[in-house]
């Protein structure tokens, strides 16, 4: 058994309780998040089935495409992973984090962002999307609980960081923990990543919406936020890929390979996740195309790390299925642990991430980008990412992750099981309407049912769209159902359903190369890649803060 089969158990000190117990309020705070953008998404789904509920509701069509994005993709992912990644480095280094008060910093840094940046979205005074650049205008408060969000990351960083000095002190000579290893450098990264957003919001568009500036430069928040914009994407799935390589090959029974090859991968992303920007920019005037090409390049070597990580966990995959009496050179995978929701949702998020890497690749490639640019492609694309492989990982990580924080005893597996498939169907239907229709020249962002134009070759697309949209919803409406009903449950869990088991590994990390620890070096060099792809990027585009503020929704 290597150094890594050590699972997260119930808390064995009143520091330890004290920290799940926000953890686990913070990982509350997500569901928050998930319940509204999915109620927000059932009238995106039947607007697309010619059904136009923002007609006769107080909220029109792209305030709710707004709240839709933001509590999706930057509350539920951004609390889920400040919750899961901080459960993962305590028990990976066997101790709490080294100051609770940086735990409930963080927990009340994420609640106040939600909350201001929630009210002005529903009182219509911040209808500026997800893509949160000028010239469209949002309320302070709006700007302010972004950016609350955004620093209750940093505060989760610091505290795995210095609850790692204060390990490595201890441990002289050991590489950090592996599952702790994934979280730090997974945070490293966006953090890294998210000065782009950070000063986008303090420069700019926070002075901006107070009326201290009266102006600002389009490009510059376009490009400052897209240097936040695309790394984000990582910082949704990398906590997900902790999940994916250290608990669903434990609960096959398998083994991975090498301790080594996960920290390379991590480092990978570290490197190559924020010198991609500009390839949300192929269409932009004022950007050398040198700068857009060498982002595009660098954006296909980013996509290196997940295929390394896809063969690794198929070998893995293999390896337990084998165990358990898997035979032929297929007929192995019968023998995966189809009957556990908590691996089940995984396994399929990772089937669709692969569609959704696929994708990727097409609005990488510079040519074939400008087919698909802005139009219904895009959120088919990042529905089978962001929307499949993060957000179905999690909530099949939820039916382990509540029973542990709690205690109880999940309510109803075969309902659980049913629930991950339904939003699988749902969201590959969903998927598959969205892309035919940008390959059709769809617009992106398109009020279908208030629009007074379209295309016949559009209504089947939109059909799938509808009906996987609406699958997507029963499917939610469920895991609210399970969630709701496992927390009144009065059931005790097992000890062994509250305890989650890591991966055991062939070559642990006694063989990995030291250097590999060594985050200080890795993060040196990542921001040299940041500084070579950005400074030529601003100095070559100028700065013209000719733009006023818009409100059009």
């Amino acid at each position: 058994m290597s150094a890594e089969a050590i699972g997260i158990q119930p808390p064995r000190t009143g520091e330890e309780q004290t920290q799940r117990t926000w953890l686990k309020w913070h990982l509350y705070l997500g569901y928050i998040g998930l319940a509204i953008g999915g109620l927000m998404g059932i009238g995106q789904a039947l607007d697309r089935l010619g059904i136009d509920v923002y007609g006769t509701a107080v909220m029109n069509y792209f305030q709710g495409l707004t709240l839709h994005g933001v509590t999706l993709v930057i509350v539920f992912t951004f609390t889920f992973s400040n919750s899961w990644v901080a459960l993962a480095a305590i028990r990976a280094f066997d101790r709490p984090l080294v100051n609770t008060r940086l735990v409930i910093a963080s927990t009340l840094l994420s609640a106040a962002g939600v909350v201001l940046a929630a009210i002005p979205m529903l009182l219509g005074n911040a209808t500026v999307l997800f893509t949160m650049y000028a010239p469209l205008q949002a309320s302070f408060f709006f700007y302010l609980g972004a950016t609350l969000l955004v620093i209750g990351t940093w505060v989760t960083l610091a505290a795995m960081l210095l609850t790692r000095r204060e390990w490595k002190a201890d441990n002289p000579g050991r590489a950090t923990p592996l599952a702790a290893y994934m979280g730090i450098v997974t945070y490293i990264m966006w953090s890294m990543a998210s000065v782009g957003i950070a000063i986008e919001m303090l420069a700019f568009l926070l002075p901006w919406s107070l009326g201290l500036i009266d102006t600002v430069d389009p490009l510059t928040t376009r490009t400052l936020f897209w240097m936040s914009g695309h790394p984000i994407v990582y910082f949704w799935l990398l906590p997900v890929y902790i999940s994916w390589y250290l608990v669903v090959p434990q609960r096959a029974g398998g083994r991975l390979f090498s301790d080594g090859v996960v920290r390379v991968v991590f480092l990978m992303f570290l490197l190559l996740s924020t010198p991609v920007g500009l390839h949300h920019q192929f269409t932009d005037p004022g950007i050398h195309q040198g700068l857009k090409f060498a982002h595009g390049l660098m954006t296909f070597g980013v996509f290196l790390p997940s295929m390394i990580t896809a063969f690794t966990l198929m070998a893995g995959l293999e390896d337990g299925a084998r165990r358990r009496g898997g035979t032929g050179l297929v007929g192995w995978i019968r023998k995966l642990p189809w009957g556990d929701p908590v691996a089940t949702g995984q396994l399929l998020a990772m089937l669709g991430f692969m569609l959704g890497g696929i994708s990727g690749l097409i609005k990488a490639s510079y040519t074939l980008n400008l087919v698909v640019h802005n139009t219904a492609f895009v959120p088919g694309h990042f529905h089978l990412t962001v929307g499949t492989a993060v957000t179905l990982s999690i909530m099949a990580l939820t039916y382990w992750l509540v029973p542990h924080f709690t205690g109880k005893a999940l309510w109803n597996r075969k309902a659980a099981l049913a629930q991950v498939w339904i939003y699988f169907v749902g969201v590959l239907i969903f998927s598959r309407g969205q892309i035919a229709n940008g390959i059709e020249g769809q617009p992106r962002r398109l009020h279908a049912s208030g629009a007074s134009f379209g295309s016949e070759a559009w209504a089947l697309g939109d059909l799938m769209t509808g009906v996987g949209g609406l699958l997507m919803s029963v499917a939610g409406v469920l895991f609210f159902v399970i969630l709701g009903q496992t927390l009144r449950s009065k059931q005790t869990a097992t000890l062994e359903e509250q305890t989650l088991e890591f991966s055991e590994f062939v070559h642990d990390d006694r063989s990995s190369p030291a250097v590999l620890d060594r985050l200080g070096l890795w993060t040196a060099a990542a921001a040299l890649l940041v500084l070579a792809a950005y400074i030529p990027a601003f100095i070559q585009q100028g700065f013209d803060p000719t733009s006023p503020g818009f409100t059009f929704f």
